[in-house]
């Protein structure tokens, strides 16, 4: 195969469209470019042959998308597609599938990406296994895939292990972190999170809180409430939605205490939270983290700012939707702890509605307080206004108090879709999801609810967005436009979709992510170990700005509006800044959907446009690909054993408890309550013990096994009747 020839390399010099250097074509370039693997006794692997890397349901619509690039740094080669595509197990190189290409839109560039783009469909393909597309005209392959019911198991498993990374004062060992990412607890030192102290008071002792816990908002280590209260709520809501699939095998230092990992996840941001209420209801705005790599070598003051209305308001929300699943699951102390501070906090913020706090902003010299403002400006009547009937629902859920669901029934016609004739957009996705969740809440305005449901109905199906777009995207994933944090925007339309029922839809946005995109990347860090063949390999980050970025971190996405900073190439303050701007290739002027490089580089390439990772970004994608999750299995993680497990029965029990492990004796029995406050000890040795707990009331309780060289945590059940 003569790769000049087939890939139409026509020219010695090309013009790199990152920073105006000039870059040599041929083998090499495409080589580096699009990560052509040539083999020796096979075909070449394809960049413009575009599958979900790491595979499909049984079941699902199955559709290759190929592409000829037209505009853009990759025209520099074009491709045309053999009329005979092939789906080959991996395996046994036999073909079990035969079919041709569909041309997209009669063969017109796609704006989005510039890409010339054609459909394979293999839907039929069904069984289990590991496959992948041949194009047998051009004799060349795309990367390999599995079929089966558990493709996505690991992947969702290491996208929620990166809220585990981003912990702050949280110790990372190694059986947990891998060696790469082993670290320390982080900003416990001194004057840090357990001695923060207030913004402007920062030699005041009197100011000082214990604030430690919580996550790194992003690529800095900075903690904002109103943002880590959305995470929570997006964790809760993903449990409440598909409860059966969340395991308790994540290996986090939690795993095996009987509790999904993902709501041990959201109770360590709980936890934080918590502490950031002060006695009146209040909830502090932000903690301000000193940044290093890794995070643990950070030795800065840590500060935090006051509360505001919004922080309170947020925090309200999170408590209330924690109460609901906390007490579903038995932590009913914990669950009233919660019912207790949302009460608080929404009294607090209802007294005092107009408490603004910027934390970035020179007028109250909170410059440097964090590096977004958390804040929600007081102009947003719509968004303040949204956060607060978001709130007043789950504590509607919470207490049946009508007058929290007359927040949202007499004030919802100030959100977009109301007051700008059934508005949907991707920036209000959050108030469209709140708006579908109420009209499956019980107990709500019949009249109310049909009017919700008229203008979801008619916003979703106009033709310029949403419904109206489907089929119309040659990546088979609209989204209007490609800002900010992209790939959020994927996952929320890819949910939204769910939602309203449109399941295939939903799982083409999942593929955009897994590598059904015009620059062929999963866009999930360093996934090459758990089926990924191309998956990002950098992010900006604080901690990863000389090391790879631990797996499982989903990159912001292509942003049409990135640029490098406008001192950019020559006016930076000295040569060794200018150089910066010249240093990596950078995306610039290119279509919307290709505006996207593999870089962690600060000032002046301001990478953190494109690579820099959010609790947002990664929830939203969390809460789609959960939808697709479709069995419970065992952990596929390095560094986790998932041992032979200890019999208990009878559970639930009324008064004994029997222990049975075959593997080796049981040393010691130890009962604790749902707070894992310590009730009861028996000493053993023997492979098989009893205990009574014939003296406890009806509750969930905690029974920890311990043998020569494991502990083990089981959840039991007492009932008493």
């Amino acid at each position: 195969m003569n790769i000049d020839t087939d890939y139409k390399i026509g020219h010695s010099f090309k013009k790199c469209y990152l920073c105006g250097m000039k870059i040599k074509s041929g083998i090499a370039w495409v080589v580096l470019l699009f990560g052509i693997s040539l083999e020796m006794a096979g075909q070449a692997t394809s960049p413009f042959i575009l599958i979900d890397q790491f595979g499909y349901l049984p079941q699902a619509t199955k559709t290759a998308v190929i592409k000829n690039p037209k505009t853009g740094f990759d025209n520099i080669t074009s491709f045309s597609p053999g009329s005979i595509y092939q789906v080959v197990d991996a395996t046994t190189n036999q073909s079990v599938f035969q079919g041709a290409p569909v041309v997209f839109n009669n063969g017109i560039t796609d704006i989005a990406s510039g890409d010339q783009i054609w459909w394979f469909d293999f839907s039929s393909v069904s069984v289990t296994g590991k496959y992948y597309i041949l194009d047998v005209t051009n004799n060349v392959k795309s990367y390999p895939f599995s079929i089966g019911e558990n493709v996505y198991n690991d992947v969702l498993k290491h996208a929620v292990r990166m809220f585990f990374y981003q912990r702050a004062g949280c110790e990372k060992l190694a059986r947990y972190a891998g060696n790469d990412w082993a670290d320390g607890a982080s900003h416990i030192g001194t004057l840090q999170d357990k001695n923060c102290r207030l913004y402007n008071k920062k030699n005041d002792a009197t100011t000082e809180r214990d604030l430690h816990g919580g996550w790194f908002d992003a690529g800095d280590y900075n903690k904002y409430t109103n943002w880590a209260c959305s995470y929570i709520e997006a964790m809760l809501l993903s449990y409440l939605e598909n409860p059966d699939i969340w395991t308790d095998d994540y290996n986090i230092p939690e795993s095996g205490n009987g509790i999904p990992d993902l709501l041990d996840e959201a109770k360590w941001g709980m936890d934080w939270l918590l502490r950031m209420q002060e006695a009146n209801g209040s909830v502090l705005s932000i903690v301000g983290l000193s940044g290093a790599s890794p995070p643990s070598a950070a030795t800065g003051q840590s500060l935090y700012g006051p509360a505001s209305t919004m922080s309170t308001t947020s925090a309200a929300k999170a408590f209330a939707i924690g109460y609901k699943v906390f007490k579903q699951i038995g932590l009913t102390q914990y669950a009233d702890q919660l019912q207790t501070a949302a009460l608080k906090a929404w009294t607090w913020a209802e007294q005092n509605p107009n408490v603004i706090f910027h934390n970035n902003v020179a007028a109250n010299g909170s410059i440097g307080l964090g590096a977004g403002d958390q804040e929600i400006d007081e102009g947003d009547v719509a968004r303040r206004a949204s956060v607060r009937m978001a709130a007043a629902l789950y504590l509607y859920e919470m207490t049946k108090e009508n007058h929290y669901l007359a927040v949202f029934e007499t004030g919802h016609t100030v959100l977009p879709l109301f007051a700008w004739s059934n508005f949907v957009q991707q920036y209000w996705n959050a108030d469209q999801l709140m708006c579908l969740y109420y009209i499956k809440m019980d107990g709500v305005s019949q009249t109310i609810k049909n009017k919700v449901e008229t203008a979801l109905t008619t916003g979703f199906n106009k033709s310029d967005d949403y419904i109206g777009k489907l089929g119309k995207d040659g990546y088979r994933s609209y989204i209007r436009d490609y800002n900010w944090g992209s790939n959020q925007y994927k996952s929320d339309y890819g949910l939204t979709f769910y939602l309203l029922t449109y399941t295939d839809a939903a799982a083409d946005y999942l593929h955009y992510i897994h590598g059904v995109n015009p620059m062929g990347f999963v866009y999930l860090t360093n996934m090459n170990n758990y089926g990924a063949s191309k998956s990002v390999t950098k992010i900006f980050h604080t901690w990863y700005d000389h090391i790879s970025p631990a797996p499982g971190y989903l990159a912001g996405g292509p942003n049409e509006n990135y640029t490098w900073d406008g001192c950019c190439p020559n006016g930076c303050g000295s040569s060794a800044n200018n150089s910066i701007c010249t240093s990596e290739e950078i995306p610039i002027n290119q279509p919307a959907a290709k505006m996207y490089n593999d870089f962690n580089t600060s000032w002046p390439l301001n990478s953190w446009e494109i690579t820099e990772p959010m609790g947002a970004y990664q929830m939203a994608y969390i809460r789609l690909l959960s939808k697709f999750i479709s069995e419970k299995s065992n952990t596929g993680l390095t560094n986790t054993v998932v041992p032979e497990q200890p019999e208990v029965y009878p559970n639930p029990t009324k008064g004994m408890i029997y222990v049975n492990f075959t593997k080796e004796p049981v040393h010691k029995l130890e009962l604790f309550d749902a707070q894992m406050q310590l009730l009861k000890t028996q000493t053993a040795n023997d492979n098989f013990v009893q205990l009574d707990v014939s003296s406890y009331p009806s509750a969930i309780y905690f029974l920890k096994i311990t043998t020569a060289h494991k502990n083990y945590l089981q959840r039991i059940i007492i009932q008493q009747k």
